[in-house]
């Protein structure tokens, strides 16, 4: 049993509109998992038992060719949802990119429970619109954009998601850590490491974001970064 009261994304996940009684049923339903760097929660094309709220960590969204070569289609973080509410299979794989927690559900279940609350259910379609939204960003990111502008596009939306670490609210002038390394952000973006690399030193260079360590980012000139993202 959770006590979904003292979660610490409660304010920020699907279920914030439930009220003290509701969030004690759902939290009966749920348990809590570690997940550890690496380790695949859901598989792609398999039966998606569960549906889970991310708690602690970053994991990534994975879809397969059929000679083996894998493509991230997304990036999840605290608060949000992964899982297919209301469907049968996976499109694509979970796994986990650092150590991570999630508050995970029978998929069954949870369907039940929000076919009984019309807020829940209206939280899960903006969901998936956002999800839209951020997949058509993502083709773009991927499939038009220059080493340049991925890295610049990235790290703006790091900036956004991250901005809880303690960078400004337009995510200039103050730092946030990454959760992951350069070959990771490399594998995001469909870039070398040495090609990400080389973009964040030039980055530095100009004078647009300083790199105090290796996964610690400083945006200093948000301007300038937006122009370089295209």
């Amino acid at each position: 049993m959770n006590d979904c009261s003292s979660c610490i994304v409660r304010n920020r996940a699907i279920c914030a509109s439930l009220t003290n009684d509701e969030l004690t049923v759902l939290g009966k339903m749920g348990r809590r998992q570690r997940v550890k760097a690496g380790h695949t929660l859901l598989w792609e094309g398999d039966d998606a038992p569960v549906v889970a709220n991310v708690l602690e960590g970053v994991l990534k969204l994975v879809v397969s060719a059929s000679d083996g070569r894998e493509q991230i289609v997304g990036v999840v973080f605290p608060s949000d949802f992964i899982g297919r509410p209301f469907g049968k299979e996976s499109p694509y794989s979970v796994t986990a990119m650092t150590d991570a927690e999630v508050c995970i559900f029978n998929r069954n279940s949870f369907d039940d429970f929000a076919g009984e609350h019309p807020d829940l259910q209206q939280k899960l379609l903006r969901r998936t619109l956002d999800e839209l939204d951020r997949a058509r960003h993502w083709m773009m990111l991927l499939g038009r954009k220059s080493a340049t502008e991925k890295v610049a596009s990235f790290l703006l939306e790091m900036a956004d998601r991250l901005s809880g670490q303690g960078c400004n609210a337009d995510g200039s002038l103050n730092g946030y850590e990454l959760p992951f390394g350069r070959q990771q952000i490399a594998d995001i973006l469909g870039l070398t490491i040495e090609t990400t690399s080389r973009q964040l030193t030039r980055m530095k260079s100009d004078g647009v974001l300083a790199l105090p360590s290796r996964r610690e980012i400083v945006i200093r000139n948000r301007a300038a970064m937006v122009e370089l993202a295209g």
